[in-house]
């Protein structure tokens, strides 16, 4: 299989477990911030092809700071008939011209390190760019906006609770220059809510996202399947940084198209939903189900080595980022249609898979 046929047959599965959704958009304007990164990829391939599939006459303007660059890496996104691009930072961006129906927010500065290097970076573009998607949603009185937000929200999810709820009142703390962007997500989403509720708009639900896999997912930053995937297609060894016992749990990128597109048309206003698997992996265990699925996708090589830095400290709990999705499973429905192993082999095989 190659990159286009992983990604095609993907989108077939998330249309139809999805079909019911779509007559919501037909006719709609929806802005979509964060086109081009990992959510917003994955979104614009869901509403461009349930466009074509159910002929919506829908449109997409797209909010990127760099559309001529993605132009390259996805001109079958970026050149569809559907899309109008808006060049601009989320902050400041100027308002496009005609009616905006729908708003996803899917726009973050995710990445470690500016979280680390600019602090007040990192929260300004969480909360100005919230605020400012915001006054476009009231200005053109839009129907419904989602805000993706973030599992980080909860701070420190206590070892003795095995998957957090929504009705998780943590925190991370405010008082860490490391907790910007779990700050900056927890105050977007107070604007959120405000906004819900005002009167502003008639509709704003939140996505809090955990963590995901699949093809786009960058395999050079923080992520750590990213990166044991990175080191499989590679040859090996797949390198473990810590002593392997945190616990985190992978939702299958298409599974995220169709969660967040179901909460964008289905969720309820000025409610959060956790969006994520409930199926959790020690970092240790999921390093050797890489190895084991790799040697799957490629029989004629060795399995991978796993190599782990350090050893457990004795009497540590092991810290834990796992989801409770009851909510979004009980009230919309929701569930991972693709569990962790063939998430895995897809990703694998479209990282190594000619375009």
């Amino acid at each position: 299989m190659n990159r286009e046929s992983i990604i095609a047959e993907d989108i077939r599965g998330v249309l139809s477990r999805t079909q019911a959704l779509w007559p919501d958009l037909k006719g709609a304007r929806v802005f979509l911030t964060g086109a081009t990164g990992f959510f917003g990829i994955w979104l614009l391939e869901t509403l461009l092809a349930a466009n074509r599939e159910f002929s919506l006459g829908c449109r997409v303007i797209a909010l990127s700071r760099g559309p001529d660059r993605f132009a390259k890496k996805a001109p079958h996104l970026a050149h569809d008939p559907a899309v109008t691009w808006v060049a601009g930072d989320v902050r400041d961006f100027a308002f496009p011209a005609g009616p905006v129906t729908h708003v996803i927010h899917a726009a973050t500065e995710s990445t470690t390190n500016l979280n680390a290097s600019d602090p007040q970076a990192m929260f300004d573009v969480c909360v100005e760019g919230t605020r400012r998607l915001l006054a476009l949603a009231s200005e053109r009185n839009s129907h419904r906006l989602l805000f993706t937000s973030s599992g980080a929200v909860y701070g420190q999810q206590p070892p003795e609770l095995s998957h957090v709820p929504e009705s998780f009142r943590g925190g991370p703390d405010p008082l860490d220059r490391r907790s910007a962007y779990a700050e900056g997500k927890r105050a977007a989403e107070f604007l959120c809510g405000l906004a819900a509720t005002d009167g502003r708009l008639s509709h704003a639900a939140i996505a809090r996202c955990f963590a995901f896999v699949g093809p786009h997912l960058p395999l050079n930053v923080h992520f750590a399947i990213g990166n044991f995937i990175r080191d499989a297609i590679n040859g090996g060894p797949i390198r473990v940084n810590g002593d392997g016992t945190p616990f985190r749990s992978y939702l299958y990128a298409a599974d995220l198209a169709a969660w967040l597109v179901t909460i964008l048309l289905r969720g309820t206003s000025g409610k959060a939903y956790n969006v994520g698997s409930e199926e959790a992996v020690s970092i240790r265990a999921l390093a050797e189900r890489v190895a084991a699925v790799a040697e799957q996708v490629w029989p004629a090589r060795s399995r991978c080595d796993v190599e782990v830095s350090c050893s457990p400290q004795p009497g540590v709990q092991p810290s834990r980022y796992v989801p409770s999705c009851t909510l979004a499973r009980e009230e919309l429905g929701l569930r991972a249609s693709t569990s962790l192993d063939p998430a895995i082999q897809r990703t694998c095989l479209w990282h190594n898979s000619p375009s």
